[in-house]
């Protein structure tokens, strides 16, 4: 069985290198192997000449000739993947590969077609204090299309904009994504749910980076994120 870790890049430089390590590193259970697709969105920092300098026959490079966003890398990498279960894995370090099996279990054990790993399934808001939470604005932003997410399409998911969304093979080659960029989130599961899927969570820790180390979301995404759940609501 093969594990398809998915990797969309732009301006990732500084980790590319050390998340592929982290990927190579994760265990996955017994008789599990990995394909890496990792698609360079013509990144201006020399990110691509990192990606060239990777070694493994296990990893497929890809190169976009201009900048077309996160939605359309995916897109790129979901037409040479031809792994069992697909897992989409941002090139930077706030998640953790070491999840991988964990995400696995409830698809192997049947219960499920599609995991989401989340980051606020225990995550409490938290204002002041040793212990704040990590950009609330973004927290609070996440929680709303989550519960948007559920109003529209009858869901129970408490982070729909979670980057870790595993699928299995039936499920990813039937996407048909249209989004170019951050939109490609709550597009995904649109149109997971609107099949009738169930989207099983398991809870997951991250290191939320800031806008000084790389953070690209911004606020107008949110409104982006709106309109896109929708959109996919009423329309196919």
């Amino acid at each position: 069985m093969i594990l398809t870790i998915l990797i969309p890049a732009y301006n990732e430089k500084r980790t590319v290198k050390e998340i592929i390590g982290r990927v190579e590193e994760a265990l996955l259970p017994t008789r599990w192997g990995k394909e890496i697709i990792i698609v360079d969105d013509n990144s201006k920092d020399g990110t691509s000449e990192e990606i060239k300098k990777l070694k493994g026959n296990n990893i497929k490079k890809l190169f976009h000739r201009k900048n077309l966003g996160k939605g359309a890398a995916i897109r790129t990498g979901l037409k040479e993947a031809r792994g069992d279960v697909l897992l989409i894995q941002d090139a930077d370090l706030e998640y953790d590969p070491q999840d991988y099996s964990r995400l696995l279990a409830p698809i192997i054990a049947g219960k499920t077609k599609v995991v989401y790993g989340s980051r606020l399934k225990t995550l409490e808001l938290v204002f002041f204090g040793k212990n704040k939470t990590p950009l609330p604005l973004h927290y609070l932003a996440n929680r709303f299309l989550s519960f948007l997410t559920n109003l529209l399409y009858g869901s129970k998911l408490t982070d729909m904009e979670t980057c870790y969304k595993m699928m299995t093979k039936e499920i990813y080659q039937d996407l048909n994504l249209v989004s170019n960029r951050f939109e490609v989130e709550p597009e995904i599961t649109a149109k997971i749910l609107k099949k009738g899927e169930k989207i099983f969570e398991v809870p997951i820790e991250t290191k939320p980076r800031d806008y000084q180390e790389g953070k690209k979301i911004k606020a107008r995404d949110a409104f982006w994120a709106i309109a896109t759940l929708v959109k996919f609501r009423f329309t196919s």
